[in-house]
């Protein structure tokens, strides 16, 4: 104890040399960030997409209505409305902006001078708009979406077959395909299930040169109107992460406060290790000689079980500590006194048990410790002498001060 002391002085005066030095520089003390006026009326949250987030795939079904040639000799031409399936896959760029690649998969009917149908494929790709976040504020969260829509695609229509075509082959047979270059525009009502589905009702109207359904007379223009739903499948969720620079600056300036705060708090201590190094050198410190201990009276025990000289594993425990005691104490020697049970065994039993007991400790402590028989001693005391009024603790060794 008293050469920890010794220590802890003498690191104190070399750490007082040490901080004359530091109490020497001037404290630094950091600047704020201020946020100017026009800052101050732009202060935003911004939001921007992980390239991982925001992807979603999209399967739908619904109907679509070709406004092409549309008229019969009899004059009872009709629209007709047929089945639609669409596949789509696309990501979010931001809560605003998004693209999509969009493809619809159909049949076609329309009257053209008799009753025409044809077959189609399409693939758009489309720019989305989130109305409502741009609008009402983010919200990943929001029930109910509205996102218009434009896009730019491809058509291919095949097995046309309409008795009114007049669009021919370089060989003067009918055309049976038609591949075209749509352009379309539509808005998508967006429903919330949960973070990772969404349900959707879409329509999409699409803007064709006169040749898309094989046809070419009349209007100049044809169109195709489609209405599907769907679902709409969010891989990882929805999720913006957002950004305030004013916010942030705001927390960063805590910061430089706390900094400065303890800046302060270290020149304080500097000055007043200042005023404890005008107290140097730093006296001498005596650690005088520790007495030799003496050896202590010594009361240990090892307990037996009923009718047993054998040392258990846990007892051997008390062996090993008095034999260490007797090796940090050369001058100590020690008597080992057995004692039995007067409860289970004759008088004469009793004797030659505790003899074999104190005869397993004395063999324990020469034999496996090294400790020399020239310093103990064996006395069996039977059961005559009980050490202990409860009976079965007398089952017993005791390691008394021998001479």
């Amino acid at each position: 104890m008293r050469k920890n002391l010794a220590l802890v002085l003498a690191v104190s005066c070399t750490g007082l040399f040490s901080a004359t030095s530091a109490m020497a520089q001037d404290a630094i003390v950091v600047e704020e960030e201020t946020v100017s006026l026009s800052e101050a009326a732009d202060c935003k949250t911004q939001y921007y997409v992980d390239k991982h987030d925001n992807w979603f795939i999209q399967l739908g079904a619904g109907i679509d209505v070709p406004l092409v040639e549309n008229r019969l000799v009899d004059g009872k031409a009709r629209r007709h409305i047929t089945a639609a399936y669409n596949l789509g896959f696309g990501k979010w760029f931001s809560p605003y902006i998004g693209f999509r690649f969009s493809g619809y998969y159909g049949a076609m009917h329309w009257d053209n001078d008799s009753y025409s149908k044809a077959k189609y494929g399409n693939l758009n790709f489309d720019f989305m708009w989130d109305m409502c976040n741009s609008l009402g504020g983010v919200d990943p969260d929001r029930p109910v979406s509205v996102i218009p829509f434009v896009g730019i695609g491809g058509t291919y229509v095949w097995d046309i077959q309409s008795d009114g075509t007049n669009i021919y082959r370089g060989d003067g047979d009918l055309k049976k395909t038609s591949w075209t270059l749509p352009v379309s525009a539509g808005i998508q009502f967006r429903f919330r299930l949960c973070q990772y589905v969404d349900f959707f009702l879409e329509g999409r109207a699409s803007f064709y040169g006169d040749n898309f359904n094989g046809s070419a007379y009349g209007e100049p223009l044809d169109i195709n109107i489609q209405a599907t739903g769907g679902f709409s499948f969010n891989l990882g969720g929805v999720k913006y992460q957002a950004y305030n620079k004013c916010k942030d600056m705001a927390y960063i300036n805590s910061l430089n406060g706390q900094v400065n705060a303890l800046r302060g708090e270290l020149a304080a201590t500097a000055a007043a290790l200042a005023t404890a190094q005008a107290q140097l050198p730093c006296p001498e410190v005596v650690v005088p000689d520790c007495p030799e201990n003496n050896a202590a009276p010594m009361m240990s025990t090892v307990r037996f079980t009923i009718n047993s000289s054998k040392i258990s594993d846990e007892e051997m425990v008390n062996v090993y500590n008095t034999a260490q005691y007797l090796k940090e104490n050369p001058s100590v020697n020690v008597l080992i006194k057995g004692y039995a049970d007067k409860d289970t065994g004759t008088s004469d039993y009793n004797k030659a048990l505790s003899q074999k007991r104190a005869q397993a400790v004395y063999d324990a402590l020469t034999k496996t410790y090294g400790i020399s028989k020239n310093r103990l001693a064996i006395e069996a005391e039977g059961s005559t002498q009980q050490p202990y009024n409860v009976n079965n603790w007398n089952r017993i060794v005791i390691f008394v001060p021998g001479n």
